[in-house]
């Protein structure tokens, strides 16, 4: 596997966000704090080993990144490649998407009277550095797609569970849902955590 330059910065996040889930704080507050810590995190392009950035023709990627012990968070890497999309899909935690490099849209859908699903404003664009929340809360079911052809583009998503394992649904404009669990796409997690392999701070 090739090292990353700086895997301290997934350490630090990986940190400060659980302290941050340790305080029990309401969900509005720990989107917004997490959200700070997330672009933080993807300001740097310097830190996610190439293994976990790897486009496939076929279907975006989902790699794991780190799966918090307890499952109350999990960091996962998104890669895109050129025009890829996912299906209308939920979460049913919260979430966090950071952009980390290229850019993607984020298209929201909500419920009509009928039960159909109906785009709800325009499509969010992200660039490097920027980030989005969903949830239950505030808004959970959307369509994110590479917004561009010709290029791979990767996001870093944050969940409020080991997000491989939730049992949540994608959906047909007609409101219909089906099921599914996702897992990832990754068989091994990447170590960030040997730091003999990493140079000695000057004295």
């Amino acid at each position: 596997m090739t090292q990353a330059k700086h895997p301290e910065r997934l350490r630090a996040f990986i940190g400060a966000l659980a302290e941050l889930i340790d305080a029990n704080p309401r969900e509005g507050d720990l989107l917004h704090r997490g959200g700070k810590l997330l672009a933080q995190l993807v300001s740097h392009d310097d830190w996610l080993p190439d293994e976990y950035a790897q486009p496939d023709p076929e279907r975006y990627q989902q790699f794991l990144l780190h799966a918090d012990s307890r499952q109350r968070f999990s960091i996962v890497s998104f890669v895109w490649g050129p025009g890829q999309s996912t299906p209308i899909h939920d979460h049913r935690v919260w979430g966090l998407i950071g952009m980390l490099r290229g850019s993607e849209f984020s298209q929201g859908f909500a419920r009509a009277t009928d039960g159909r699903l109906v785009a709800a404003g325009q499509p969010i664009q992200l660039v490097p550095g920027q980030v989005e929340a969903v949830s239950p809360k505030v808004g959970d079911i959307h369509q994110v797609s590479n917004a561009h052809p010709d290029q791979v583009s990767i996001s870093i998503h944050v969940y409020g569970a080991n997000i491989g394992a939730v049992r949540r649904a994608v959906y047909q404009p007609d409101g219909s849902e089906k099921l599914f669990i996702s897992g990832y796409s990754n068989a091994f997690l990447p170590n960030i955590w040997d730091l003999s392999k990493e140079k000695s701070p000057a004295l």
